[in-house]
């Protein structure tokens, strides 16, 4: 072989070489390139999880962080501080001082009895979730019930001998820090159960996650009918819009002979429109008419002047109002603006404080739907412990979520695991007494109970001059 033709052989080799040498180099090169961006991803995805966890602790609290400020003292911040250290005496002691002082603190009282289950290291714990940011008064009634019916079990024995813990959650009724909340509370595992949430929306967002997970959650306040049958895990203690809407659509027409009503609600919250929806449907069934009155608390140009003048000039002879719970101010507007001129009617969500002290001699007379009242039972025995133990009967919340809360524990007291305490709820011969007589679910995981009627009256029990009263017409 020519020196010519070896040099060219020698040259390709190196050439097929260098080829194959610089592949595995290209290729790490090209991939090096990318890795960058899947750090970074890799960066903002864990940023993510790691501000969402601690943005959810941040509003979640089994006694080691004052989520009521309202309500917070020397003493009970003492108490969280004692109890995050694990002192639990210290924090029994301090929890116990500030109630001296705040009798009607139910975080304060949830807080002891959740010290006093620590210190003995044998506890059950469920979660209630309240809108503490969105509606503070609506959280303490809640709150109240729950806290009532923890204190009664821990102190009769517990549930099979385990005293009952209760972490508070604040979702502000926001159906995104619901889901949140939710999530994070499925992920628990010493989570047995969870009470709330407040508002439809918020339920009605957060119950997919505690199907899905398999926690069970019993609402107390939530009346929108698109949470019926929306998930085996799901319950609720409070009537349904339906049952609520027909008690008042038969007031309203059969014995009130009102035929024509103006309607305002919220068509951004599931509770306020499926209230609307089932009333006019029960107002046509028993004769009466709705007026083409448009009343939207939502609507961005919303003039609660304009509103009664409107509903009169449409025919209307009465004005029913059926605000969500964050549009309460706007219903007090309407009524204040309505001076007396048309008798007015209301959902659920007006029975606050807010409406008696705001309202007043405005709110005189109005006939509201609400699922109990502490007068309405004659005899009452959750009524007469619940003004023992708070110096007052409380609001149908209070007694919804003390039945939210002993159905749980009844449930519980079989089988202390979330599977065993949804067949419990679920079966057919499940049934116990609460705050507002029978507790019992029908399929849809619904209550199977009826609302009553309240009508607004001078009086001295609220200290604002009204107070709501129980109405049979």
């Amino acid at each position: 072989m020519s020196r010519k033709k070896l040099n060219k052989l020698i040259a390709i080799y190196f050439l097929i070489v260098g080829l194959i040498g610089i592949g595995p180099l290209i290729y790490w090169l090209s991939n090096r390139s990318d890795r960058p961006e899947r750090s970074n991803a890799s960066f903002t995805s864990l940023f993510s999880l790691n501000h969402n966890y601690k943005f959810t602790q941040r509003r979640i609290s089994l006694a080691n962080k004052v989520l009521i400020r309202a309500d917070n003292s020397p003493d009970k911040q003492a108490g969280v501080v004692a109890f995050a250290q694990g002192d639990f005496a210290t924090a029994i002691d301090k929890f116990s001082a500030s109630l001296q002082m705040n009798r009607n603190d139910p975080e304060g009282w949830i807080y002891l009895s959740n010290a006093k289950a620590a210190q003995t290291g044998n506890v059950i714990k469920i979660a209630t979730i309240v809108p503490i940011g969105g509606n503070l008064n609506v959280s303490r009634e809640i709150l109240r019930g729950v806290a009532q019916a923890q204190y009664e079990v821990n102190n009769t024995g517990g549930i099979g001998g385990k005293l009952l813990q209760v972490e508070i959650a604040n979702d502000d009724n926001n159906p995104e820090v619901a889901t949140q909340i939710a999530t994070a509370l499925v992920k628990d595992a010493s989570i047995v159960a969870a009470i709330g949430h407040n508002s439809s929306d918020a339920s009605i967002a957060a119950a997919p996650i505690y199907q899905q997970g398999g926690l069970v959650m019993i609402s107390p306040t939530s009346v929108a009918r698109n949470l019926s049958g929306i998930g085996s895990y799901v319950f609720r203690t409070t009537p349904s819009a339906r049952f609520l809407a027909s008690t008042l659509a038969s007031y309203a027409v059969i014995d009130a002979r009102k035929t024509n009503i103006a309607i305002c609600s919220d068509t951004k919250a599931e509770a306020s429109k499926s209230f609307k929806e089932e009333f006019i449907a029960a107002v046509f069934e028993k004769g009466g008419k709705i007026t083409n009155t448009n009343c939207d608390f939502a609507a961005a140009n919303f003039d609660p002047q304009e509103i009664a003048s409107q509903a009169i000039s449409d025919g209307a002879d009465s004005l029913f109002l059926a605000p969500s719970v964050d549009k309460l101010n706007q219903a007090v507007d309407v009524a204040r603006a309505n001076k007396g001129r048309l008798p007015l009617l209301g959902s659920h969500t007006m029975y606050a404080f807010d409406t008696l002290q705001q309202g007043q001699a405005d709110f005189n007379s109005m006939v509201l739907a609400v699922a109990w009242h502490p007068a309405a039972i004659p005899g009452n025995q959750f009524a007469l412990k619940a003004k023992k133990f708070w110096g007052g009967a409380g609001s149908w919340r209070t007694a919804m979520a003390y039945d939210a809360t002993v159905a749980a524990i009844a449930g519980l007291k079989s089988s202390n695991s979330r599977e065993q305490l949804q067949k419990a709820l679920s079966n057919s011969g499940f049934s116990i007494n609460g705050a507002t007589g029978r507790v019992k679910f029908l399929p849809t995981g619904d209550r199977n109970t009826t609302g009553t009627l309240v009508k607004i009256r001078p009086g001295k029990i609220s200290g604002t001059g009204y107070d709501f009263a129980p109405f049979k017409p």
